[in-house]
């Protein structure tokens, strides 16, 4: 059992405050006994989060940054020819402009129902096709696309940008590379949507306009060791990134209550805690001397404050 937890640690000055109020008795006894068998560390602005770089890695992946085929692996084994096609996925998105940035709003914020995403989606597919991109609906605020550029565009999780603005994760258009390719593409898409009918009629609902949308999970298909998978829970991500830390530390006594706890007497259990810049591994070991003579508990705060 690996249970990996991503945005476990904030990244903002006023979700470091909430750490203070963090009670998570069954994590702390856990931290106190179990050994740190693993430690990734990075940055905030690298394109692929911790959380899918320990995922990546586990399913046998080199970690290259940007390029974590996740839309790839979830098509499928391509047949015979195709390995080196690249995928991606495509979100109908809302870019809100500001004053002096744009910010990429997350999917839900759109209320996007299946009639409105097919709407845009059969709007928007003649661009994609004119660029011999082969575009395919998945669900309402995801749609996979298949192109050769694809395998080789590096591009920014929708964790990274999410509320954030867009300028430092849109891909860099140098050249005549593939990312000139997806940044006139994205140009064209804004253009077409900008006073469509489909956004009239949003608009005239009180709902968000589908305005642009945002390219991630691009590569192409890697063969993967799918048993080694972690559990992945990702109830901590809604709230850590539209900063609701209220909500963060109601998802955070969920856990600690819930998975944690069914955790911590697993054998050779592993837990891997991520926050924006990097992670730390946990593994199950029998107490040592020292640890069954040094305090039950560790503080949670100060070693996600290190993430």
């Amino acid at each position: 059992m690996h249970l990996l937890i991503p945005h476990a640690a904030p990244g903002s000055d006023i979700g470091r405050h909430a750490l203070s109020q963090l009670q998570l008795p069954h994590l702390e006894t856990l931290l106190a006994r179990w050994a740190e068998t693993d430690r990734d560390s990075g940055d905030e602005t690298t394109l692929s989060p911790p959380h899918e770089r320990v995922l990546a890695r586990a399913l046998g992946w080199p970690a290259t940054d940007g390029l974590l085929p996740w839309a790839a692996r979830e098509m499928g084994t391509p047949p015979a020819g195709e390995a080196a096609t690249g995928w991606g996925w495509i979100t109908p998105a809302h870019w809100a402009v500001g004053s002096d940035s744009v910010t990429l709003l997350p999917p839900a914020a759109m209320q996007l129902d299946e009639a409105g995403s097919r709407a845009a989606f059969d709007a928007m597919r003649p661009l994609f096709e004119g660029e011999s991109i082969h575009l395919l609906w998945q669900g309402a605020d995801r749609w996979a696309a298949r192109h050769h550029s694809l395998a080789q565009l590096p591009t920014a999780s929708l964790d990274r940008v999410t509320h954030r603005g867009i300028d430092l994760w849109l891909p860099r258009a140098a050249g005549q590379g593939p990312a000139r390719l997806w940044r006139r593409l994205q140009n064209e898409v804004q253009m077409l949507l900008h006073n469509h009918p489909l956004n009239e009629a949003r608009e005239a609902q009180g709902l968000l306009p589908v305005n642009s949308f945002w390219v991630s999970a691009s590569g192409a298909w890697q063969p993967a060791d799918e048993a080694a998978a972690p559990q992945l829970d990702q109830r901590l991500t809604a709230p850590a990134l539209a900063e609701d830390w209220g909500a963060w530390l109601q998802a955070w006594q969920a856990l600690d209550a819930g998975p944690i706890a069914a955790l911590a007497d697993q054998p050779g259990a592993r837990l891997t805690l991520c926050g924006e810049a990097s992670a730390i591994t946990y593994t199950h070991a029998k107490p040592t001397l020292w640890q069954r003579l040094r305090p039950s508990r560790r503080p949670v705060a100060p070693l996600l404050e290190t993430l």
